[in-house]
């Protein structure tokens, strides 16, 4: 019974999400509808007893309150400061200096379709430092899109490129990433340098292969290879000093040097790293204009910033754990499980299983936090239960949200990118889905390779 509901609940959601409604809204109902239904059935109550309010009904809002205070001030604050300096880099031109420093080279190169392929790297690399994905996805599209265009390459092809290029949510900016490592009480460096890196770059060199391959044979098809597109000729032009790309970098320098990789004496986390390097992007900005209320005033930037990243990432890990709540409940994970193992699946399969979940939920959703934040708090309990470790079932579901999104139409970097080039976001879903299931499967088989 209480699968069956929670197989129904899940489809709601799902439709509710493809059809625009918001998905914290959305979560949050399903939440309560599965935690609701546990209660009636008896299947299962919203939060312990020694948490209780003392009316299980009420336990339900009590629940929301409950994660918010404990999410809000660890995880909440992190991603509020990342998403924070994120907005004021972008808004003093950082990001565009970082962009265009890594962008000047491959406009050297005269091979259309190796210059595409190694979009793939040069984004990836580039959204360690800029972690918004639609963000990242519009500065490549003003900067590498016109080169690829004056190669010859496809409208089609360079926005399927540029619509890939963050399809790992990877490093200490990353929402995703961050509540991987919260989840298994790991640091942020230890998982990304020593954990994420060796699954993904192996990865990302099978996705810039696979999409050579993949461009080329439809651009064949489509007879529009080495057709010139008039009219898209101008260059990025860059109106911050090149200094200035150094900024977006500064909180992964000190995080790195910073840590037990170095046997650093000095410790720094990641919030603190935000703020560090936020007032010394001031102080750069200050000796550019040479005016301290401009200055002053630009800090309004980073508050409104963390505002912005409260209302939509933050809130989206409450729903999404609300709504993991709810499964838990009416004993979904368990059903599953068993589910699984009756039929004589292993550790492996079953981390396929749910990986391969929360990679079609991207697809359907658009989104690679919407479904990780649902899943992945459920890790250690999970684990447990299968006798593996958390560290190797949480790693290959929070790439694979990531892998979803970048084969979703209605992904918003996907939708942005394709209004650009003037393209059909459908089409351009399209020519990712052979280079991303060539890249699931390269993680999966990396992943197990190496744990």
């Amino acid at each position: 019974m209480g699968t069956l509901i929670c197989v129904l609940v899940i489809m709601l959601v799902a439709y509710l999400i493809v059809k625009k409604h918001n998905p914290q809204a959305v979560l949050i109902l399903g939440g309560f509808i599965m935690m609701a239904c546990a209660i009636i059935f008896g299947l299962g109550t919203p939060l312990p007893e020694a948490k209780s309010t003392g009316f299980v009904w009420f336990d339900i809002v009590e629940y929301v309150k409950v994660v918010l205070s404990s999410r809000g001030a660890g995880l909440g604050l992190l991603i509020m400061a990342v998403g924070g300096f994120s907005i004021y880099v972008s808004k003093i031109g950082a990001s565009d200096a970082i962009v265009y420093l890594i962008a000047k080279p491959i406009s050297k190169l005269k091979s259309p379709y190796i210059v595409a392929a190694l979009v793939i790297p040069i984004g990836q690399l580039l959204s360690v430092f800029i972690s918004s994905a639609t963000g990242l996805g519009l500065l490549l599209m003003a900067s590498i899109y016109p080169i690829l265009i004056r190669l010859g390459v496809s409208k089609l092809t360079a926005t399927s490129v540029i619509a890939s290029t963050l399809a790992f949510d990877i490093g200490p900016s990353s929402g995703n990433t961050n509540l991987a490592a919260s989840t298994i009480d790991m640091s942020v460096v230890e998982y990304f340098l020593s954990h994420q890196i060796p699954i993904v770059v192996p990865s990302i060199i099978i996705m810039a292969i696979a999409h050579y391959f993949t461009q080329k044979y439809f651009d064949k098809k489509d007879g529009t290879i080495s057709t010139m597109v008039q009219g898209e000729r101008a260059d990025f032009k860059l109106e911050t000093p090149l200094i200035y790309a150094l900024i977006p970098i500064l909180p992964l320098l000190f995080i790195v040097t910073f840590s037990s990789f170095f046997n650093s004496p000095i410790k720094m986390n990641v919030t603190t790293a935000m703020l560090l390097s936020l007032f010394i992007a001031m102080i750069f900005e200050f000796v550019r204009h040479k005016n301290l209320q401009k200055v002053l005033n630009s800090l309004q930037v980073f508050w409104d910033g963390m505002g912005r990243v409260f209302a939509t990432v933050v809130t989206l890990i409450i729903a999404g754990q609300t709504f993991s709540q709810g499964l838990k409940s009416l004993g979904f994970i368990d059903g599953l499980i068993s589910l699984t193992q009756g039929l004589g699946f292993g550790v492996v399969v079953i981390t396929v299983i749910f990986s391969f979940l929360i990679f079609l939920t991207a697809v359907l959703m658009g989104s690679g936090n919407a479904p990780f934040f649902s899943f992945g708090p459920m890790v250690p309990e999970i684990a447990k239960k299968i006798g593996t470790d958390s560290l190797s079932m949480i790693l290959p579901m929070q790439l694979a949200a990531g892998i979803g999104r970048t084969m979703s139409p209605i992904a918003g970097v996907v939708i942005a990118a394709a209004g650009i080039s003037g393209v059909s976001p459908f089409d351009v879903a399209k020519r990712n889905t052979i280079p991303m299931l060539c890249t699931l499967l390269c993680m999966f088989v990396m992943n197990f390779l190496v744990y």
